[in-house]
């Protein structure tokens, strides 16, 4: 066994008490409470879907929102279906248009038309009007003004700007055809125009409730959507509290009340569940399944998600301004033992940056980096390295076995030469931050909302992408083949494009490293019939909540 592999084992030997036994919860004859307890709600303090793009907020979200094109988030290759469209079509390589769904009602009770969708997918409400951009720069940020018209009172935070921008860069307009008929137009080509419509970020919003909401925060702590629960309470880092909406057009929900509690330790939210304070938990670490299913009332259900964690670089930043410097640490990373020994075998090292899911946009030949520290050493060696530290920033576990996977990867980077600093921090605002020290790599994870490689390398890696935003990469080449990748019709060209792109970004100029593909593991009580979701949505709609009834 190798030193990174002792290493390794050596970080996955404590477990937990487990309570002895367990007590259903009291439930009313009508439909019952449900709490779940997460590591996370959401990061921003928000419940704004372009303010918070990330994988706590896609857990939650799908109670509240929902997109105009929908997934059959249960299944495994996750094909669309409709959703608050019951149909769609191509009118031109620049054109989409959908029928909406009739009857389908907001949580205050209006019903949704095409001035909703036309609205949500307005400037206004993206924040980029020329007013809002000034009053930003004026430093009103937040919110309220004592404006004659709610678009002066309305100002986003800048985050709501960027992240529209990202998803909807060629985005002309949504047009209302009539009231159930909208027709989104494209500046260019655009063969993903259905994709993004589908994806996390496109959830359609009451602009009645937007409008009247006396600012952006007061919408954005209790937002009105179509989904089968409306928020009734939500105190940041603390507790959020949906209500079933009796009017949801998908069927009565099954649950009354349901609870998402902030419970970082991972020892807590497995007591709470065999104890009975919890009915489900997230982000179950693969070493503590068999304490969950010890007992015969829960079981610990999930699996490889749309998702991959990457370890990313700022390559204008001391020694990672050398790209051998960072081609080394892609060798020097023993992505398959991390699966072995943290995951137990339960997810893979995937094909770099991408997913099966993809289709013929799918690279199958493509491998990440191989795990060689011979080269490793060698790439050090030749970029006249002198010894400056390094620093690597973490967050404490916010991801599964995410400091696990940081203490081996900088162990095995010592092995190869590297001066590795664990810097470990408390929120993504200091993970990003570069004026209180370099910034040099960082651990983040990078999600497929839809299936084609502009909703992941183009969407965060890309001129508009995160990455680029917050300067810590870029590449000339890369972004020119960003803008085929996006605007290409043509398959080959397409697939030529995101090729050379991984070529770039993942082994010669590397902006990121893939660790692996993401998983999660749901405790939940073995009563409550509840299939999880690539997607990583929970899902509380009847069609996927049922509790059993024990046989006589």
């Amino acid at each position: 066994m190798t030193l990174i592999r002792k290493h390794a084992a050596m970080l996955v030997g404590a477990t937990f008490l487990a309570a002895a036994t367990f007590t259903a919860p009291a439930f009313s004859q009508d439909r019952p409470d449900i709490t779940v307890a997460v590591q996370q709600i959401v990061n921003a303090g928000a419940l704004d879907v372009l303010r918070e793009q990330s994988n706590v907020g896609a857990r939650v979200f799908y109670s509240i929102f929902e997109t105009l094109i929908d997934y059959d988030r249960q299944k495994k290759d996750l094909p669309q279906k409709p959703g608050l469209a019951t149909s769609w079509k191509r009118i031109d390589d620049k054109t989409v248009e959908l029928t909406l769904r009739p009857g389908v009602k907001f949580h205050n009770g209006d019903v949704m038309t095409a001035d909703d969708v036309v609205f949500t997918f307005s400037k206004e409400r993206f924040g980029q009007l020329p007013e809002q951009e000034a009053a930003r720069a004026d430093g009103k940020t937040l919110f309220t003004a004592t404006a004659s018209t709610a678009t002066e009172g309305k100002v986003p935070p800048a985050e709501v700007a960027a992240v529209a921008n990202r998803a909807w860069p060629n985005l002309d307009r949504v047009e209302k055809v009539d009231d159930m008929t909208v027709r989104f137009i494209s500046t260019v080509a655009d063969p993903t125009l259905e994709g993004r419509i589908s994806r996390y970020g496109a959830e359609i919003l009451s602009r009645r409730a937007y409008q009247e909401a006396d600012s952006w925060l007061d919408f954005a702590r209790k937002p009105v959507g179509t989904g089968p629960y409306k928020v009734v309470d939500f105190k940041p880092d603390n507790v959020l509290v949906l209500e079933a909406h009796e009017d949801y057009w998908g069927g009565k929900p099954p649950v009354k009340n349901l609870r998402f509690v902030v419970v970082p330790e991972v020892a807590s939210r497995v007591n709470g569940l065999l104890s009975g304070e919890y009915d489900f938990i997230t982000d179950v670490p693969p070493d503590q399944i068999a304490t969950v299913e010890s007992n015969a009332d829960f079981e610990v259900v999930g699996g490889p998600i749309t998702n991959h964690r990457l370890m990313v670089f700022d390559k204008n930043t001391g020694p990672m301004k050398n790209a051998k410097i960072r081609q080394a640490m892609t060798h020097a990373i023993d992505r398959d033992t991390i699966v072995e020994v943290l995951w137990g075998g339960r997810t893979q090292v995937p094909a770099g940056l991408q997913w099966e899911y993809y289709s013929d946009m799918y690279l199958a030949d493509w491998k990440v980096p191989e795990y060689d520290m011979d080269l490793a050493r060698k790439l050090v060696e030749e970029s006249g390295y002198n010894g400056e530290p390094i620093t690597m920033r973490v967050l404490n576990n916010y991801y599964t076995n995410q400091v696990s996977t940081a203490q081996i990867n900088a162990e095995s980077f010592r092995q190869i030469g590297l001066n590795i600093q664990i810097e470990m921090k408390e929120n993504w605002q200091q993970i990003f931050d570069n004026t209180s020290g370099p910034r040099m790599v960082r651990d983040w994870s990078n999600s497929a909302p839809f299936p084609d490689p502009v909703a992941s390398i183009v969407n965060q890696h890309c001129q508009n992408g995160q990455q680029q935003q917050v300067g810590e990469w870029t590449n000339e080449e890369f972004n020119a083949l960003c803008i085929k990748l996006e605007t290409s019709t043509d398959l080959q060209q397409r697939r030529a494009a995101f090729r050379r792109m991984l070529e770039i970004a993942e082994r010669e100029d590397p902006a990121f490293t893939v660790l692996h593909q993401s998983a999660i593991f749901y405790g939940k009580r073995k009563d409550i019939d509840w299939m999880w979701s690539g997607l990583q949505s929970m899902d509380f709609r009847p069609e996927n909540f049922v509790i059993s009834t024990p046989a006589n």
